[in-house]
C-alpha cells in the first residue's frame, strides 16, 4: 500500500510539474512581449554557453598539439621556450597577493558589516572609494605601483612590488563581496549565539564567518582570476624575466605575461597557443579545489 501511495505522489508531482510548463508556456503566449522577452532570456543563455565553448576548444585545438617536454623545462632558453618558470612565478604572484588582500578585505568587511553603525560617515567613504578602485584601468594601477613601489620604496621590478599591486587590485573585490556575503547570513544566527551567551568577537569568527566562507570563496576565485589573467600592471611593476627568481625581489614573468610576450614577438605563436592551455587548466583546478573547500567547511 505505501508503494501505491508513493508511485500516487510521484504521478501527482510529475502531473504538477506538467501542468506548471504549461501554464507558464501560455502566459508567455498570452502577451507578445512575455513571449519577447522569453525568448531573448534563451537566445542569451545558448550565446554565452555557445560563446564559452567555442573558446575552450579554439584554445584546446590549436595549443594542445604543441605540448610537449621542452615547454616544463626547468629553465628557460630561446629553444624550449619553457613555461615552466612562468608557472611557479605565477604561484608566487597569487599566493604573496592573496597573503596582502585577503586578510585586509575580510577584516574591512567585518567591520563595515559588524561594527560600524548604521549611518556612519566612514562606512559611506569606504564603499565609495572601493567602488572607485573597482572601475580603475588595470594600467593605472601599473603606473602607480612603477612609480611608488618600483621607485619610491626602492623594491625594484620584483614579485614583490607586483604582488602589492595586484593586493590593491584586488581588494575592493575582496571587500565587497566578503561584505554581502556576510550580509547574507541571518540575524538569527546572531541572535542564537547572542542568547547562549557568546559574545560578539566569537559569533563573528564562529558563526558568522563560516556561514558566509562560500560568498568569501566566490570573491577570492575572482581575485584569482584576475591576478592569473593580468599582464598591463605587472610589465611595470613585475618585469618580463622568464626564469625563476631566487626570492621575491627578484624579478620574473606570470603565465599571462609570458603568453603575452611570446605572441607579441611573432616568433612563438604556437607555444602562445600551449601555454593558454596550461593557463586554463590551472584555472579550472584552483576553482574546482576552491569549490570542493567551501563545500567540506559548510558540511563541517
Amino acid at each position: 500500500m505505501e508503494a501505491v501511495k508513493d508511485m500516487e505522489s510521484v504521478e501527482n508531482i510529475q502531473g504538477i510539474n506538467k501542468i506548471t510548463w504549461k501554464q507558464r508556456m501560455k502566459s508567455y503566449k498570452r502577451t507578445p512581449l512575455s513571449f519577447i522577452l522569453w525568448l531573448l532570456v534563451n537566445v542569451a543563455i545558448i550565446l554565452t554557453v555557445a560563446v564559452l565553448f567555442f573558446l575552450i576548444g579554439y584554445i584546446l585545438v590549436h595549443g594542445v598539439p604543441y605540448l610537449n617536454k621542452g615547454l616544463f623545462a626547468l629553465e628557460y632558453t630561446s629553444e624550449n621556450v619553457s613555461l615552466f618558470p612562468a608557472v611557479i612565478n605565477t604561484l608566487m604572484m597569487t599566493g604573496l597577493s592573496l597573503l596582502f588582500a585577503v586578510p585586509l578585505g575580510i577584516f574591512a568587511a567585518i567591520y563595515l558589516v559588524e561594527y560600524a553603525k548604521r549611518g556612519n560617515k566612514l562606512v559611506e567613504v569606504v564603499r565609495l572609494t572601493a567602488e572607485t578602485l573597482s572601475g580603475i584601468p588595470s594600467i593605472v594601477y601599473g603606473l602607480f605601483g612603477m612609480l611608488f613601489f618600483v621607485n619610491t620604496l626602492k623594491l625594484g621590478l620584483s614579485i614583490l612590488s607586483g604582488a602589492a599591486t595586484m593586493a590593491i587590485m584586488i581588494l575592493p573585490l575582496i571587500m565587497r563581496t566578503t561584505e554581502e556575503a556576510l550580509k547574507s547570513v541571518p540575524d538569527s544566527f546572531r541572535e542564537g549565539s547572542f542568547g547562549l551567551g557568546a559574545g560578539k568577537l566569537r559569533t563573528v569568527f564562529r558563526i558568522v564567518l563560516p556561514s558566509a566562507v562560500p560568498g568569501i570563496l566566490s570573491g577570492v576565485i575572482l581575485g584569482i582570476g584576475r591576478i592569473v589573467g593580468e599582464t598591463a600592471a605587472l610589465m611595470y611593476t613585475a618585469g618580463t624575466v622568464a626564469q625563476i627568481p631566487k626570492n621575491i625581489m627578484g624579478s620574473g614573468r606570470t603565465l599571462a605575461l609570458h603568453m603575452y610576450v611570446l605572441s607579441n614577438e611573432g616568433f612563438h605563436i604556437d607555444q602562445a597557443y600551449a601555454t593558454a592551455v596550461v593557463l586554463l587548466i590551472i584555472v579550472l583546478i584552483i576553482n574546482a579545489v576552491s569549490s570542493f573547500i567551501a563545500k567540506r567547511i559548510t558540511k563541517g
